[in-house]
């Protein structure tokens, strides 16, 4: 259906084609619901659809692809996926890893029936360039590609060690040398490894201080030792930005446009960005997306790269 390949090899490379969602066309009208599906305050699906446009324009403004998968759904799937308050946050669904995509698996009955929904689509769209989804939970906002040598996985509340074990040769095989598993704490704040660190250059991550407490099993093809975080991110040539203090979402989940440019939330605290001198040099592009934001994920969780060059 689409003439690109799916290419992705960094979290900072120029960003080409991305797949998004727009918001379910429920409200979550009282604090209550909102705390029985996780999220923070009541949300309103005009303002969420105006903070989803928002994103989709400025995307397309910067010359990117957008493909709303929301509109290729079949009139059966629709009417189910039209009620999932989370099928924006696209992330978690699959993730493009070199030239493959690797599927995700639901870590979350509410979230379980977008995975079929997205999956069917790529499918289409790319089938062979599909790897089957483990067996046991695996959401992809829980892995980031450092470069074209590294990935960092968190194994916390929605992805689980027998999952990258199975996954594991297939990252291998598309070229990547080393794969990190970390263990990050088990809280709605820390639920995923894009709501405690990201990339925000070729050499530079942004973590929360309290990562560089915990070590990483880093596994090649053929073997596996332990290091600190920092000392696996210094040894692929990343400096690490430790904040002491952030807002979880705006601060931290933000994306790459391009070696040159972040986009950021309008929440985002900028003196955190501009306090490092590289990050000084970015050109920060705000949105408003927080009404999409109460559902407890940010820019990152509500993109899916689909092309890098």
């Amino acid at each position: 259906m689409y003439s690109f390949q799916p290419n992705c090899w960094s979290e900072h490379e120029e960003l080409k084609v991305v797949m998004l969602c727009a918001p379910s066309k429920l409200d979550v009208p009282d604090l209550t619901i909102a705390e029985n599906v996780g999220w923070s305050a009541t949300v309103n699906h005009i303002k969420a659809m105006e903070n989803f446009m928002e994103l989709k324009g400025t995307l397309e403004n910067a010359g990117v692809k957008v493909i709303d998968y929301s509109k290729e759904l079949p009139n059966d799937a629709k009417t189910v996926s039209e009620q999932l308050i989370n099928r924006y946050f696209v992330r978690d669904l699959a993730c493009v890893l070199g030239n493959g995509i690797l599927l995700g698996e639901a870590g979350s009955s509410l979230r379980r029936p977008e995975y079929p929904h997205a999956h069917s689509l790529l499918e289409q769209w790319f089938p062979e360039k599909l790897n089957k989804p483990p067996s046991t939970a695996l959401e992809c906002g829980d892995v980031m590609i450092l470069n074209k040598d590294a990935v960092l996985i968190n194994i916390g509340m929605r992805t689980t060690l027998e999952a990258v074990e199975s996954i594991k040769d297939r990252i291998f095989q598309e070229g990547f040398s080393e794969i990190a598993v970390i263990d990050l704490p088990r809280r709605a704040d820390t639920l995923h490894l894009d709501m405690n660190c990201n990339v925000a250059s070729d050499n530079l991550v942004i973590a929360k201080s309290f990562m560089r407490y915990f070590p990483v099993h880093v596994m090649t093809a053929k073997t596996g030792r332990f290091e600190m975080t920092e000392q696996f991110l210094n040894r692929h040539g990343f400096d690490v930005y430790w904040l002491e203090k952030y807002n979880t979402i705006p601060d931290i989940n933000f994306i790459n446009l391009n070696p040159e440019s972040l986009l950021i939330s309008k929440q985002a605290t900028k003196k955190q960005f501009m306090n490092h001198p590289q990050l000084q040099k970015k050109k920060l592009l705000e949105i408003d997306v927080t009404e999409l934001e109460k559902g407890g994920g940010g820019i990152r969780c509500m993109t899916l790269p689909l092309v890098r060059k």
